[in-house]
């Protein structure tokens, strides 16, 4: 989330960019129009009109010498463009250029989360209407654009509540809730939905592949003064020092944890083998996240999750313990190849 000094800094910039690019054409249609009533036509001050002229002296092509810049006369309180640096000129695309900024907007227009979708829409309609590519082949499909993405998009613009069924990953288990939609959006080509969750009181991410059943409710979201959107800046899992630490030893095969997830410390062990420290949202995802691993990984740390790894992994054993029976009969059209007694491959398939 841009903090909200920035975003008005942003905006302002942009503003005035798209001021300067239009007030060269517009002065070269008027010439010695006084700066009064060019301000009252822009919708600007006089103060600020002068202070664009004023930037429009160092702005022109490369080269930027007396000759490459645009330039004006001054007749009292008129102005008139004297050279204008070629800004006069109609902005035409190739056809690449036009296809490579339809797809882009169609991207940008499907993207969860965007505000102002219709000025996009606009704006493709308008570069589509200009040039050849009015129902060009193209179709831009996002890694969360479902059905969900769409029915979740369509209850944040139209105000609804929703209840959700909804997959935790680090508890492991589903829950209902009701949930008051604040946005959609966008986070490491994940599709998010961010509401004020009901059941926990506070502002909560749902992750759209994550979200089993949606029901709009007939009632409008409504979002409590305290619910505060979250700062994505640095991405959805910010670890903090109240969040356990876990460190795992592990092998070459599997260092690529240490680029997937935002670890505090990352030494060297013995041979080829690191250690490898991180936050956790809880112990039990911690544990998942271990039996998941290959055998090259081991906890170091905490002991507690060593010791639930150590009692899960015996209690899968276990189940294997006793070897299923060999003379169950089998139908011969569905008989596998008999394989020698004892082959592993024979148990995993019949457990």
């Amino acid at each position: 989330m841009t903090r909200p000094a920035a975003r008005s800094g942003s905006r302002a910039s942009a503003d005035r960019l798209a001021r300067l690019l239009n007030l060269v054409p517009y002065l070269l249609a008027r010439p010695g129009i006084e700066i009064a009533e060019a301000a009252g036509d822009l919708g600007v001050t006089e103060r600020q009109l002068r202070e664009d002229l004023e930037l429009l002296w160092v702005c022109g092509l490369p080269g930027y010498g007396p000759g490459d810049l645009i330039d004006m006369a001054f007749d009292g309180d008129r102005v008139t463009i004297t050279y204008d640096a070629g800004i006069d000129r109609p902005l035409r695309l190739t056809p690449d250029e036009a296809l490579a900024l339809v797809v882009a907007l169609r991207m940008l227009a499907e993207t969860p989360g965007v505000a102002n979708r219709e000025a996009v829409e606009r704006a493709l309609a308008k570069i589509e209407d200009a040039g050849d590519l009015v129902g060009a082949p193209v179709a831009v499909r996002l890694p969360g654009d479902t059905p969900r993405v769409e029915a979740l998009r369509a209850a944040v613009e139209g105000g609804k509540a929703l209840r959700i069924t909804y997959y935790t990953a680090a508890r492991d288990e589903t829950t209902e809730r009701v949930i008051d939609p604040l946005r959609m959006l966008m986070v490491g080509g994940r599709a998010y939905v961010e509401a004020w969750c009901r059941r926990a009181e506070a502002v909560r991410l749902f992750r759209a592949d994550r979200i089993d059943a949606i029901i709009e409710l007939d009632e409008p979201a409504t979002v409590p003064p305290q619910a505060v959107p979250h700062d994505l800046t640095e991405g959805v899992f910010r670890p903090s020092a109240d969040l356990p630490l876990i460190t795992l030893r592990i092998g070459r095969s599997e260092r690529w944890i240490t680029e997937y997830y935002p670890c505090e410390r990352v030494e060297a062990g013995d041979g080829d083998q690191w250690l490898v420290s991180l936050r956790v949202t809880d112990l039990g995802w911690a544990r998942r996240f271990v039996l998941g691993l290959g055998p090259e990984v081991t906890v170091v740390a905490p002991v507690e999750l060593a010791e639930q790894v150590r009692a899960t992994a015996a209690a899968a054993l276990n189940a294997y313990a006793v070897p299923p029976p060999t003379n169950v009969p089998r139908p011969a059209e569905v008989a596998p190849a008999r394989a020698p007694s004892g082959d592993p491959a024979v148990a995993g398939r019949t457990q």
